[in-house]
C-alpha cells in the first residue's frame, strides 16, 4: 500500500510515529511536508516542520518541549543573544544548528530543498519519505490588526498568538511549484491523509501551492482527514487562534466544512474526530463526508498507532 500524508507541526509528527509503526514492511509512506514556517534566521534556513518530523520520526525529539533535539545544550544561542544578532526569543539548540548548518551549507552548493531534505534525513531510520511540498521561499506572513506584517514565526513564537491576526499570507506562493515527487505521491497513493496539523497555518500552505489542490481532486486514492480539534479545544498550540482570524469555529465538524468534500470541490472524502465529538457526525455527514467517530487523544506510541490503524481503516469505508 501506498500513504501519502499531509503533515506539520508537532501534531502531525506524532501521527506520522503512529502511522509508521502500523504498516507492514510492504508498505510506503511519503509525507508532504509544510514549508511556511521555514525562515532565514542569522545566514540559516530554518525548516521547523521538516526538523520536527525528521527528530519525532528519528527519536531524537524532546518530547517534553514538544520541539528540538532530546538532550540539547544551547550555548551558540547564548553567544549569538550577547553579540545582539538574530532573534532573542527564538533560541535554537546547538545539535539543530548543526542541522540549519547542513541544510545552508547545501542549499549554497546550489542544491533544491527536497534534495537537501533526502540527504539529511538519510542519515535517520525514519521509514518514512520526507518531501517538502515546494522547493521554492513560501514564507506564511501574518496581517494583524492595524495592518502590519510579521513572519508566522515571530506572531506564534514571541507574541503567542496574543495579537489578532486579520489573516494570513503565503508569500511567494503564486509563483511556486510543488517539489518533485509530490505531485507523483499523490497520484499514487492508495491512501491520503490530511494529519491532525493546523489547518490554517500548516495543511493550508501545502494546499495553497498551485497544483496541489487540483492533484487531491484528481487523485484516485481516498483522502481521509484526522481532526486537530477534541471536545472544541486544540489539542496543541495556538490554532484556535489562526481559525478565528479565518472565522472558522473551533470545532471539529467546523474544520471538517473547511476543508470541504471532495465531491463538493472540496478535498476530503472521510474524517475522523474524537468520541467526545460524536454529536458533530450529522453534519459532517451531511456535508458529504464520511464521519468516523474514534479516540484521537495520541498519548502515547500505542494510542498514536491505534489512531494510525483507524486512519487507514477510514479510508476502506
Amino acid at each position: 500500500m501506498k500513504i501519502t500524508v499531509l503533515s506539520g507541526g508537532v501534531g502531525g509528527a506524532r501521527f506520522l510515529r503512529g502511522l509508521r509503526d502500523v504498516i507492514s514492511p510492504a508498505d510506503q509512506v511519503t509525507a508532504i511536508v509544510n514549508v511556511g514556517d521555514d525562515m532565514w534566521l542569522t545566514g540559516l534556513r530554518i525548516a521547523p516542520d521538516l526538523d520536527s518530523i525528521m527528530y519525532t520520526l528519528a527519536g531524537e525529539n524532546d518530547e517534553q518541549r514538544g520541539w528540538g533535539r532530546v538532550g540539547e545544550t544551547e550555548r551558540v544561542s547564548a553567544e549569538l543573544r550577547a553579540y545582539g544578532v538574530g532573534w532573542p526569543w527564538f533560541t535554537l539548540g546547538d545539535l539543530d544548528i548543526g542541522t540549519h548548518l547542513t541544510r545552508t551549507h547545501l542549499l549554497g552548493e546550489g542544491l533544491p530543498l527536497s534534495e537537501v531534505t533526502t540527504r539529511i534525513t538519510s542519515r535517520w531510520n525514519l521509514g518514512v519519505r520526507l518531501i517538502p511540498a515546494t522547493d521554492d521561499e513560501v514564507e506564511t506572513h501574518v496581517i494583524v490588526d492595524g495592518g502590519g506584517s510579521m513572519h508566522f514565526q515571530e506572531w506564534w513564537t514571541r507574541h503567542r498568538a496574543s495579537i489578532a491576526a486579520q489573516r494570513f499570507e503565503s508569500v511567494g506562493v503564486a509563483a511556486s511549484t510543488p517539489a518533485p515527487g509530490v505531485l507523483e505521491a499523490i497520484a499514487a497513493a492508495d491512501v491520503i491523509i490530511v494529519a491532525p496539523s493546523n489547518p490554517v497555518v500548516s495543511i493550508g500552505p501545502i494546499l495553497a501551492i498551485p497544483g496541489i489542490r487540483d492533484a487531491l481532486a484528481e487523485a484516485p486514492g481516498v483522502v481521509v482527514g484526522v481532526s486537530p480539534i477534541i471536545s472544541g479545544s486544540v489539542v496543541r498550540g495556538m490554532a484556535d487562534a489562526c481559525l478565528t482570524a479565518i472565522g472558522v469555529a473551533t470545532a471539529a465538524d467546523a474544520v471538517a466544512l473547511h476543508y470541504g468534500a471532495r465531491s463538493r470541490g472540496g478535498v476530503l472524502d472521510a474524517w475522523l474526530i474524537d468520541e467526545s465529538d460524536a454529536a458533530c457526525a450529522p453534519a459532517i455527514e451531511a456535508a458529504g463526508i464520511r464521519a468516523h467517530v474514534v479516540p484521537l487523544w495520541m498519548h502515547d506510541a500505542e494510542s498514536s498507532a491505534a489512531l494510525g490503524r483507524d486512519a487507514l481503516a477510514a479510508a476502506i469505508g
